[in-house]
């Protein structure tokens, strides 16, 4: 007499009369408590893969425009002259800074060195740290100062000059602060664009300033 054949592991409790009542409540009992498990883990997991693949297509919202960086030429750490238009083409971040200062400025410097470090998957970005006591803040002494702080010179510019210019780029081209001599500065980093754009103000201190500011570098970067 053929029988027909029978699937592997499937069970028909129906049909085991040796299977307990309660055995067969059981299993049933915990088939329920799978399916009720699993569902809403696979629910879970539609909705995160939705909500990642949408967010991938969200356009970054636009930086604002504060202003033009004009055309400049000060004096390197190296002691050779620096003409801004090396940074045409460039995303840059700026700060102002002194080399005695016992306040925020080797805080700042670390930040800076910190971007350095952040961004150097994309070598393009440069870095500008302007001196705001230039009759201390001599080529030499900057470059003392920046290896301090591990400065890789082909990203990093120390830079000094007359005070007439400084004085003008810190008020009015990267309004910032002034440079009088008293060696008050501001603790804002710039962020300006390929154009020459301001394209934002990070104040060092504010909790979470690095990494908006990392994020606003590299999607300026992104902009070709």
């Amino acid at each position: 007499m053929r029988t027909s054949p029978t699937a592997p592991n499937l069970v028909r409790l129906d049909k085991l009369k040796h299977v307990p009542q309660f055995a067969a409540r059981k299993l049933s009992a915990e088939s329920f408590q799978r399916s009720a498990f699993e569902r809403p883990v696979i629910q879970f997991l539609v909705a995160l893969y939705l909500c990642l693949a949408t967010s991938a297509c969200i356009k970054p919202k636009e930086l604002p425009v504060y202003g033009d960086i004009p055309q400049f030429q000060l004096t390197a750490q190296t002691g050779q002259p620096f003409d801004s238009k090396v940074l045409d083409g460039h995303v840059w971040v700026a700060d102002f800074i002194y080399t005695t200062c016992t306040g925020p400025c080797p805080m700042m410097t670390t930040q800076m060195r910190q971007l350095q470090n952040s961004t150097a998957e994309i070598p393009e970005v440069r870095l500008v740290s302007i001196t705001v006591d230039p009759a201390h803040d001599t080529p030499a002494v900057l470059a003392q100062y920046a290896g301090h702080f591990k400065q890789d010179p082909a990203r990093w510019f120390f830079l000094t000059g007359d005070q007439a210019t400084l004085n003008d780029l810190g008020v009015h081209a990267f309004k910032l602060n002034s440079v009088d001599g008293s060696l008050t500065h501001s603790t804002r980093f710039v962020l300006v664009d390929r154009q020459r754009r301001i394209r934002g103000f990070y104040s060092y201190g504010e909790d979470g300033f690095m990494p908006q500011l990392l994020h606003d570098v590299r999607q300026l970067d992104a902009e070709r």
